[in-house]
């Protein structure tokens, strides 16, 4: 089947929006990488075998597998924390934690009684909460990015077309000049998500400005920041759209070349997406004269080596020419002489899958959501100590205080909030002063931090923040190209720097020498990772500067973290129970059952794991 014109694609696109309403109930069960590791497939398939087995009973209440109810899996659901989840459409019935045995009762008494189980159900303060939209992680969302990813099987064409899949490429070819296309974008204010925030339209206007006859395409898919899964659910989820972008993107910069650079590490996604890139080429909207136009396009995969460098525009573009990535020098401007010297347009993920949006509900509508200067949504991976950890989506402009407590439901135990790390390695932790921030590109920069890709991890009372800083550090030093002295070489430095007030060796002076290298690297590195490397440590210094005196004067670890500075007893609450004697790795516990234990300090290496396992807040660190 080959759409050889535009009418054929409606044609067809109604077709399958028909077959879709004759739903009347669908299964979505999530099959994003949480889910799957939970064994997310195994309750699809136990699902799909038993509603086989009932058929005659699913037949004689007028259901019927594939015609009136619908299972498809889906891309992540976003509730991470909370899978394998199963959500029933149009209930909006969510449940959540299922496993292949709570199969049979799901199909007897949801599907065929219509009767809900209140143990699978989400749960917030003792109390099961049915529909997912009354579930303040999913209701406090404005998706657009994330819309169809966790609605759609995104293996299925049919299924992106139902729900108005590839209209605003049919607008587009039909409707708009290129010209056209480049405006509206410009005008919606859409800036890039992958971190840098440069203005999407002055991007694409650049790269037309350079002229020339050859001009490339690139979706960067290198999502390299730790605890950052925004791009991959997308690609994974939802993967025609972003497609779909980067075809209205090719079409208005004049191009028929375009690569999709996906990280190694990434391998659903580059299923994913392969398989919608050949299904689009059998059916005539990638290749020759695209629904009988004269536009023609090829979208090829290139999967990175895992280098987080490689993220970086200059660097990405080396290792799609076959070379080492290695960043180039700045003045030299990937829309003027990117890919092979030629111009190139280079956008994320999340920023393509804008992109259709846009094209369908006008530039006017993107503008009016989020705030002046940072417009639309953004997507984030919410991780670490909250409660509600996986995959949101909001306005630009939404403080940090709403998506922790109100979206990610507060710190995990009630714990005192410590700090929040936004950008990544390249980001900065911001302090609970900090937590009425409105989350947007100009503020976060303003304030120490930045918005990076998306990722934001969440840090309680417990963290020590010289040894988050140290943490960032010692990543970038294994993901340095090494091109450059000030990255390769300050880099390595800081960490001795870092390692030095972990073990409380030095006095205050130790912490100006450290800024004076962070200023240094940010002055002299080539690139963004060496410029933007001493974020976290000159954000730690900024606003927790108490803790590093704390380490070098007090020799002491405020939080407890820090092995040299710290040491483990067992106070009176013990109850002589010893399973903390028994989960000694070096077994330096010891004391009779039912009396008080002891632990050798000497031998003791600091693990926490008698402080984890103790029920009775015995273990105390000092």
């Amino acid at each position: 089947m080959k759409f050889k014109s535009i009418q054929a694609l409606k044609t067809y696109t109604a077709k399958a929006k028909a077959k879709k309403d004759a739903f009347t109930r669908h299964i979505f069960v999530c099959a994003g990488p949480g889910c799957l590791a939970r064994g997310g497939l195994d309750v699809a398939q136990a699902l799909r075998e038993e509603l086989s087995k009932r058929k005659k009973d699913l037949a004689a209440k007028g259901i019927k597998v594939g015609v009136t109810l619908g299972l498809t899996e889906t891309g992540c659901h976003g509730l991470c924390e909370a899978g394998p989840m199963v959500t029933f459409e149009p209930d909006k019935l969510f449940y959540t934690h299922v496993t292949v045995k709570d199969v049979p009762e799901i199909v007897e008494t949801t599907v065929l009684g219509g009767k809900i189980i209140p143990r699978l159900l989400y749960s917030s303060n003792g109390k099961g909460i049915e529909k997912y939209t009354k579930i303040p992680f999913y209701s406090h969302q404005t998706r657009i990015a994330l819309k169809n990813v966790g609605t759609i099987d995104p293996k299925s064409l049919d299924d992106y077309l139902a729900i108005g899949g590839f209209s605003a490429f049919i607008k587009v070819l039909s409707k708009m000049k290129p010209d056209d296309v480049v405006t509206a974008v410009d005008k919606s204010g859409l800036r890039g998500r992958g971190g840098g925030g440069f203005a999407t339209g002055r991007k694409w206007k650049s790269c037309l400005k350079a002229g020339g006859d050859t001009r490339y395409v690139i979706c960067n898919g290198d999502e390299g920041d730790p605890g950052a899964f925004m791009d991959r659910a997308i690609m994974e989820g939802d993967p025609y759209a972003v497609l779909e972008g980067m075809m209205i993107g090719c079409y208005a910069l004049r191009t028929d070349k375009a690569y999709v650079y996906v990280r190694n590490e990434y391998p659903l996604a580059v299923k994913h997406l392969q398989i919608a890139i050949d299904t689009l080429k059998d059916v005539g909207l990638l290749g020759e004269n695209i629904l009988g136009t004269d536009f023609s396009l090829n979208i090829q995969i290139n999967r990175g080596g895992g280098a987080f460098v490689c993220g970086e525009s200059s660097a990405l573009m080396r290792s799609l020419e076959g070379k080492v990535g290695e960043p180039r020098a700045k003045y030299i401007h990937s829309v003027i002489a990117g890919l092979n010297d030629k111009p190139t347009v280079l956008n994320n993920v999340e920023t393509w899958t804008c992109i259709p949006p846009i094209i369908n509900k006008g530039a006017a509508w993107f503008a009016k959501i989020g705030a002046e200067k940072s417009t639309g949504t953004k997507a984030f991976s919410l991780v670490g100590k909250v409660k509600n950890t996986g995959l949101i989506e909001v306005p630009m402009g939404t403080t940090l205080r709403h998506i922790i407590y109100d979206l990610g439901g507060g710190i995990i135990d009630d714990r005192p909030f410590k700090a929040v790390q936004t950008g990544g390695p390249s980001g900065g932790c911001l302090p609970d002063s900090k937590l009425d921030l409105p989350v947007d590109f100009d503020t976060l920069t303003k304030a120490g931090s930045m918005m990076g890709s998306g990722g934001m991890i969440v840090m309680d009372d417990r963290t020590c923040m010289v040894d988050v800083a140290k943490y960032f550090v010692h990543f970038l030093i294994e993901e340095s190209c090494g091109k450059c002295v000030p990255c390769r070489e300050g880099l390595r430095q800081l960490d001795i720097l870092l390692d030095r007030v972990v073990h409380g060796d030095g006095d205050e002076s130790l912490i100006d020498e450290i800024e004076r290298l962070c200023d240094a690297m940010k002055l002299g590195s080539l690139c963004g990772l060496g410029q933007s490397a001493p974020n976290p440590v000159l954000s730690t210094l900024q606003y927790f500067r108490d803790e590093y005196i704390a380490h070098l004067k007090d020799k002491t670890c405020p939080a407890g973290v820090c092995k040299p500075l710290i040491s483990y007893i067992i106070n009176d609450n013990c109850t002589g129970c010893m399973i903390c004697a028994r989960n000694c790795p070096v077994e330096c516990i010891t004391g009779k059952k039912n009396e008080l234990q002891i632990i050798d300090s000497d031998a003791c290496t600091r693990c926490g794991i008698c402080m984890a396992v103790c029920k009775f807040d015995a273990v105390e660190v000092h």
